[in-house]
């Protein structure tokens, strides 16, 4: 389920040393699972802080408590710690933690939202923008809204014609057309003003 190098470990086995014989073992669990704001955590715990219905994972002198509904957005997760001069660096790589891609007979709605959610808005936020699904047509048309930055921004129409559009066209066949819904006039913080 877990892989959890050596050398990750051995860097809990130290860190739990730290706490005096109060940890039992660490417990790791999914923030946010199946959304682009998905994040592991990894917290020292002992009984008390226990459900009882957590996986475990038994490593070199402690064990691994995996929070039960985060089980399988950490299915398949690597556990690594580097050691470096300035101390190292402890890195999880789970796959599934944002969630499964909608198989190819899910709704297009379940599509282009997941594409929204995964792809569209991590690259609008470094713009502080986001959009958000408002409504597809039968023709295969989606409308959306836009929000923080790009609600008034100047290039939203190129935002939304070279980069949304020929996206979500590219990766799901049945979207004909994007269009924006977006009453822009109303916009109070645009990461580019218009005009």
């Amino acid at each position: 389920m877990i892989n959890i190098t050596e050398s990750a470990q051995a860097y809990f086995q130290r860190l739990l040393q730290t706490q005096g014989g109060d940890a039992v073992g660490i417990r790791l669990s999914a923030v946010n699972p199946g959304t682009p704001r998905a994040d592991a955590r990894l917290e020292f715990c002992d009984h008390g802080d226990l459900l009882g219905d957590e996986w475990s994972i038994e490593c070199a002198g402690f064990t691994l408590y995996v929070d039960a509904p985060s089980a399988p957005f950490l299915d398949s997760a690597d556990i690594d710690f580097v050691a470096s001069a300035t101390g190292g660096q402890l890195t999880i790589k789970a796959p599934r933690i944002k969630g499964d891609q909608p198989a190819g007979n899910a709704s297009l709605v379940e599509r282009v939202q997941w594409l929204i959610d995964s792809e569209i808005n991590p690259q609008l936020a470094s713009h502080k923008g986001r959009v958000a699904l408002d409504s597809i047509d039968a023709d295969g048309v989606v409308y959306l809204r836009f929000g923080g930055g790009c609600h008034g921004c100047g290039m939203v129409d190129v935002t939304l014609k070279q980069g949304i559009e020929t996206s979500m066209k590219a990766k799901i066949p049945e979207v004909t057309a994007v269009r924006d819904a977006t009453d822009h006039s109303t916009g109070s913080a645009p990461y580019i003003a218009r005009g």
